[in-house]
Protein backbone atom coordinates (compact mmCIF):
# COMPACT_ATOMS: atom_id res chain seq x y z
CA UNK A 1 0.00 0.00 0.00
CA UNK A 2 0.86 3.32 -0.76
CA UNK A 3 0.81 6.03 1.58
CA UNK A 4 0.08 9.62 1.35
CA UNK A 5 2.89 11.75 0.26
CA UNK A 6 3.45 14.40 3.04
CA UNK A 7 3.36 17.34 0.39
CA UNK A 8 -0.38 16.54 -0.88
CA UNK A 9 -0.80 17.59 -4.81
CA UNK A 10 -3.56 18.44 -6.75
CA UNK A 11 -6.03 15.96 -7.04
CA UNK A 12 -3.96 13.41 -5.28
CA UNK A 13 -4.29 9.39 -6.02
CA UNK A 14 -3.93 6.18 -4.52
CA UNK A 15 -4.32 2.61 -4.91
CA UNK A 16 -4.63 -0.26 -2.24
CA UNK A 17 -4.76 -4.06 -2.41
CA UNK A 18 -7.39 -5.93 -0.47
CA UNK A 19 -7.51 -9.47 0.71
CA UNK A 20 -10.98 -9.69 1.44
CA UNK A 21 -14.04 -9.87 -1.78
CA UNK A 22 -14.81 -6.56 -3.83
CA UNK A 23 -18.37 -7.10 -2.44
CA UNK A 24 -17.03 -6.82 1.29
CA UNK A 25 -15.38 -3.86 1.10
CA UNK A 26 -18.74 -2.26 -0.77
CA UNK A 27 -20.61 -3.30 2.16
CA UNK A 28 -18.66 -1.91 4.73
CA UNK A 29 -19.23 1.29 3.50
CA UNK A 30 -23.19 0.95 3.05
CA UNK A 31 -23.09 0.45 6.90
CA UNK A 32 -21.11 3.00 7.86
CA UNK A 33 -22.71 5.86 8.73
CA UNK A 34 -20.07 8.88 11.04
CA UNK A 35 -20.48 12.04 11.31
CA UNK A 36 -19.36 14.65 9.66
CA UNK A 37 -18.96 12.16 6.76
CA UNK A 38 -21.45 11.83 4.07
CA UNK A 39 -21.15 8.45 2.13
CA UNK A 40 -23.01 7.38 -1.27
CA UNK A 41 -22.00 4.71 -3.40
CA UNK A 42 -23.29 4.30 -7.35
CA UNK A 43 -22.06 0.56 -8.61
CA UNK A 44 -18.54 -0.35 -7.81
CA UNK A 45 -17.78 4.03 -7.32
CA UNK A 46 -17.68 5.24 -3.18
CA UNK A 47 -17.81 9.18 -3.02
CA UNK A 48 -17.03 10.29 0.88
CA UNK A 49 -17.77 14.14 1.04
CA UNK A 50 -18.09 16.00 4.49
CA UNK A 51 -21.70 17.27 5.46
CA UNK A 52 -22.91 20.70 4.52
CA UNK A 53 -22.51 22.35 7.92
CA UNK A 54 -18.73 21.03 8.35
CA UNK A 55 -17.68 21.60 4.79
CA UNK A 56 -16.58 24.70 3.19
CA UNK A 57 -15.90 26.45 0.01
CA UNK A 58 -12.43 24.40 -0.19
CA UNK A 59 -13.84 21.03 1.38
CA UNK A 60 -11.85 18.06 -0.78
CA UNK A 61 -13.94 14.76 -1.35
CA UNK A 62 -12.45 11.08 -1.90
CA UNK A 63 -13.29 9.22 -4.71
CA UNK A 64 -13.06 5.11 -4.47
CA UNK A 65 -13.32 2.89 -7.00
CA UNK A 66 -13.23 -1.13 -5.84
CA UNK A 67 -12.42 -3.55 -8.70
CA UNK A 68 -12.23 -7.08 -8.31
CA UNK A 69 -8.92 -8.72 -9.03
CA UNK A 70 -10.15 -12.18 -8.24
CA UNK A 71 -12.62 -14.14 -6.03
CA UNK A 72 -10.86 -13.30 -2.69
CA UNK A 73 -8.85 -9.77 -3.38
CA UNK A 74 -9.79 -6.49 -4.20
CA UNK A 75 -8.05 -3.07 -5.35
CA UNK A 76 -9.30 0.44 -4.60
CA UNK A 77 -8.15 3.51 -6.66
CA UNK A 78 -8.74 6.53 -4.77
CA UNK A 79 -8.87 9.93 -5.85
CA UNK A 80 -9.14 13.27 -4.02
CA UNK A 81 -10.68 15.87 -5.54
CA UNK A 82 -12.53 19.69 -4.39
CA UNK A 83 -16.17 20.16 -5.31
CA UNK A 84 -17.05 19.26 -9.03
CA UNK A 85 -18.63 22.49 -9.25
CA UNK A 86 -15.80 24.36 -7.39
CA UNK A 87 -13.06 21.92 -9.92
CA UNK A 88 -15.08 23.04 -13.23
CA UNK A 89 -15.51 26.98 -12.49
CA UNK A 90 -11.51 26.64 -12.03
CA UNK A 91 -11.31 25.18 -14.86
CA UNK A 92 -13.71 27.77 -16.55
CA UNK A 93 -11.83 30.35 -15.54
CA UNK A 94 -8.52 28.92 -16.42
CA UNK A 95 -9.80 28.17 -19.87
CA UNK A 96 -11.26 31.84 -20.27
CA UNK A 97 -8.06 33.33 -19.67
CA UNK A 98 -6.10 31.01 -22.09
CA UNK A 99 -8.24 32.14 -24.67
CA UNK A 100 -8.00 35.68 -24.06
CA UNK A 101 -4.50 35.76 -24.00
CA UNK A 102 -4.07 33.82 -27.36
CA UNK A 103 -6.97 36.54 -28.64
CA UNK A 104 -4.51 39.30 -27.63
CA UNK A 105 -1.68 37.60 -28.81
CA UNK A 106 -3.21 37.01 -32.26
CA UNK A 107 -4.57 40.74 -32.34
CA UNK A 108 -1.23 42.43 -31.29
CA UNK A 109 0.65 40.57 -34.22
CA UNK A 110 -2.34 41.38 -36.99
CA UNK A 111 -1.97 45.47 -35.22
CA UNK A 112 1.95 45.12 -35.59
CA UNK A 113 1.66 43.61 -39.21
CA UNK A 114 -0.48 46.30 -40.42
CA UNK A 115 2.36 48.84 -38.52
CA UNK A 116 -0.44 49.84 -36.13
CA UNK A 117 0.34 50.61 -31.95
CA UNK A 118 -0.20 47.23 -30.41
CA UNK A 119 0.66 48.28 -26.17
CA UNK A 120 -2.75 47.73 -25.47
CA UNK A 121 -2.77 44.08 -26.56
CA UNK A 122 0.52 43.84 -24.83
CA UNK A 123 -0.95 45.12 -21.43
CA UNK A 124 -3.51 42.92 -21.94
CA UNK A 125 -1.81 39.61 -22.47
CA UNK A 126 0.40 41.19 -19.40
CA UNK A 127 -2.95 41.29 -17.40
CA UNK A 128 -3.63 37.65 -18.05
CA UNK A 129 -0.52 36.61 -17.24
CA UNK A 130 -1.10 38.10 -13.84
CA UNK A 131 -4.58 36.74 -13.35
CA UNK A 132 -2.97 33.53 -14.28
CA UNK A 133 -0.68 33.67 -11.54
CA UNK A 134 -4.21 35.04 -9.22
CA UNK A 135 -5.50 31.62 -9.52
CA UNK A 136 -2.49 29.88 -9.48
CA UNK A 137 -1.90 31.49 -5.94
CA UNK A 138 -5.72 30.58 -5.09
CA UNK A 139 -5.49 26.77 -6.14
CA UNK A 140 -2.96 27.09 -3.56
CA UNK A 141 -4.01 28.11 -0.90
CA UNK A 142 -7.44 26.11 -1.42
CA UNK A 143 -5.33 22.90 -1.35
CA UNK A 144 -3.34 24.41 2.05
CA UNK A 145 -6.75 24.84 3.34
CA UNK A 146 -8.74 21.53 2.11
CA UNK A 147 -4.90 19.30 3.30
CA UNK A 148 -6.60 18.57 7.24
CA UNK A 149 -9.21 17.28 5.81
CA UNK A 150 -7.94 14.84 2.98
CA UNK A 151 -6.15 13.18 5.82
CA UNK A 152 -9.48 13.16 7.83
CA UNK A 153 -11.02 11.34 5.01
CA UNK A 154 -7.96 9.34 4.44
CA UNK A 155 -7.91 7.63 7.83
CA UNK A 156 -12.15 7.91 8.13
CA UNK A 157 -11.72 5.12 4.89
CA UNK A 158 -8.70 3.18 6.42
CA UNK A 159 -11.00 3.17 10.03
CA UNK A 160 -13.81 1.62 7.64
CA UNK A 161 -11.61 -0.80 5.75
CA UNK A 162 -9.90 -1.89 9.62
CA UNK A 163 -6.46 -0.98 7.87
CA UNK A 164 -5.51 0.75 10.70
Amino acid sequence: MKALPNDIVLRPRFQLELNRPKESALQSFEKESKDPFLISRIDDHVFIKFQKNDSDFWSPQLHLEINETDASNCKIYGLFGPNPTLWTFFMFLHFGVGTFFVILGVWAYSSASLGKSYTLQLGGMIVMVIIWFVLYAFGRAGRRKGKPQMHQLFHFMREVLNLN
